[in-house]
């Protein structure tokens, strides 16, 4: 199994203080990749000292290379500041900036072009579960991102069920193995050649009471963190319990 991977998505928060905590703070694991994805604002700073106990990604990046786009941040300026990583179609980016299919898989082609990793982000709604098509929404998603699953270079796949994300109430490890199942199918239906090298993580109120339970799964290969990552003994914790996964 290749390493698990932690991902610290901080959203709009922290400041300067948060990112010097982080900084002294995090501790590597020969088993775990840690990836810290601050604001834009902070990446720059975060990658001076990120060395080997973590990587640096963006949360969000431009699907155009250049030109007359104002606040946008393109994948070779993310390169240009040391991140390694960008997160591409967090269901947050798609509902409130409305980021269609096609703009997250543009995104991805951009990032993935520049030598950036990226993590694709799916996910149904409540009321998609509700009506029994949470597999066939995830599905269409998945299959929408095979122009860049097909692509050389490292990609994640993160599910996150949007109805846990920031609730406090994480998806059951049956739940989110049975996705896992399903995402880890449709990889192999439209990017056989890369489905193997391809890391499905767990997202959705990810916290140090139910890591190590998600990991006890090997479907799960890693977890894409929100709250909980602003907490450095909550962090810690959490990639505690990958690495005694992975052991």
């Amino acid at each position: 199994m290749a390493k698990r991977l932690v991902i610290a998505n901080w959203k709009m928060n922290g400041d300067l203080a948060l990112v010097r905590q982080t900084m002294e703070s995090l501790r590597a694991e020969a088993n775990v990749d840690v990836v810290v994805v601050p604001p834009a604002i902070y990446v720059a700073a975060l990658s001076d000292a990120s060395s080997a106990a973590f990587s640096t990604g963006l949360q969000n990046v431009s699907q155009f290379a250049a030109g007359a786009h104002t606040g946008d941040v393109s994948a070779s300026m993310a390169l240009d500041v040391g991140a390694s990583w960008v997160l591409v179609g967090h269901s947050e980016r798609r509902a409130e900036h409305g980021e269609s299919d096609g703009m997250v898989l543009a995104k991805g082609e951009q990032a993935l072009s520049a030598g950036l990793s990226v993590v694709i982000c799916v996910g149904e709604s409540l009321e998609e579960r509700e009506a029994g098509n949470a597999e066939s929404f995830v599905r269409s998603q998945v299959r929408a991102q095979a122009a860049c699953l097909r692509q050389a270079g490292a990609i994640a796949i993160a599910y996150e069920p949007i109805w846990a994300i920031g609730s406090g109430i994480s998806a059951s490890s049956e739940q989110a193995v049975a996705m896992h199942k399903v995402i880890r199918e449709t990889v192999r239906e439209v990017a056989p050649a890369q489905a193997d090298e391809v890391r499905i993580l767990y997202g959705g109120s990810v916290n140090a009471e139910n890591a190590a339970g998600l990991f006890e799964h090997p479907e799960i290969e890693g977890v894409l963190v929100g709250g909980a990552s602003l907490d450095k003994a909550q962090f810690a914790a959490i990639i505690r319990a990958a690495s005694a996964a992975a052991s």
